[in-house]
């Protein structure tokens, strides 16, 4: 029997049968979940296979009459989610195609049937299972990062919980001028997201301060079934002369070993931050990006 693929509005999804796919597919991730995509996206709709058995977030804008997918800030992966992986390639990429022309989508780490279409790039995504326990987990940290967390102890660096609003502007202040697709009403979306997920016991900011509690280091994770994503991670100048961001990995690793879950660093393809989160001994598990560009000949040239 032929898959049946079709394409709903956001509004006409039913998110518990979506929200549950996600959640019972080996592959799921807190960004492709209904709440989630509604909070970030300016726009969505969702592909959705027999009856909810797989499901493809589609976040898209229209500019000038033209529908395009792009990148949501604080969304690293989609792509489709699912128990019925058999789906042909092929009838996934005529519909995301036929729905826009134009755009950048992201696939999740499991995808990886599309790893050799042309417009795709391999992007890093390291992460560290933390169920090993923190003793065992160490002993694979780099000499740099030991060096570092000496640092930080001499310093008599604290780690504490942190505060969510404080933590989002002091990202949005240091970071901001260097994502100029992240808007002020992107912040102000994440923002929203979270004080729903805190609701739900689903947000972690963690801090390191300084003896006189200035502000060194801080990062907030969200928290799903099986991942904890680290969304945002800030460091003060401050903060990079005490080592303070490994101390503050090390004391989240401590905090939440021995539990079923992955830390999700969320990257990098960026060299510097890449080797930090080697540091820790994580593993690499790539996701895969597509930009193309099927537009008439004369948008074509236009829009590249």
């Amino acid at each position: 029997m032929a898959d049946v693929l079709q394409i709903f509005p956001s509004y006409a999804v039913d998110t518990t049968k979506w929200n549950n796919c996600i959640r019972q597919s080996g592959n799921g991730l807190i960004y492709a979940t209904a709440g989630y995509l509604n909070a970030v996206a300016d726009n969505w709709s969702g592909i959705v296979v027999n009856d909810y058995a797989m499901v493809m977030p589609l976040p898209w804008r229209k500019k000038l009459g033209i529908q395009y997918y792009y990148d949501v800030p604080f969304i690293q992966q989609l792509g489709w989610f699912g128990k019925e992986h058999s789906l042909n390639k092929d009838d996934i990429f005529k519909t995301l195609f036929g729905f826009c022309s134009y755009g950048d989508y992201t696939f999740n780490y499991t995808n990886e049937a599309v790893k050799n279409h042309p417009g795709i790039k391999q992007c890093n995504n390291y992460t560290l299972d933390l169920s090993a326990g923190y003793d065992t987990i160490r002993e694979s940290y780099s000499a740099d990062l030991l060096n570092n967390i000496k640092k930080s102890n001499k310093q008599n660096c604290i780690y504490r919980d942190g505060d969510m609003e404080e933590a989002v502007s002091l990202y949005q202040s240091l970071y901001q001028e260097r994502m100029a697709h992240v808007k002020e009403s992107d912040f102000v979306n994440f923002k929203n997201l979270c004080t729903v997920m805190a609701a739900k016991r689903q947000v972690i900011v963690k801090q390191v301060c300084a003896t006189n509690n200035k502000l060194l280091a801080v990062a907030v994770l969200l928290e799903d079934e099986n991942r904890l994503y680290n969304i945002m991670n800030s460091i003060t100048p401050a903060g990079r002369k005490t080592g303070s961001n490994h101390f503050l990995f090390d004391n989240i690793i401590k905090e939440f070993s021995g539990q079923n879950l992955l830390l999700d660093f969320e990257g990098s393809d960026i060299a510097g931050i890449e080797h930090f989160y080697q540091n820790f001994g994580p593993v690499n598990q790539p996701y895969y990006r597509l930009h193309f560009n099927n537009l008439a000949a004369p948008l074509k040239l236009f829009k590249r």
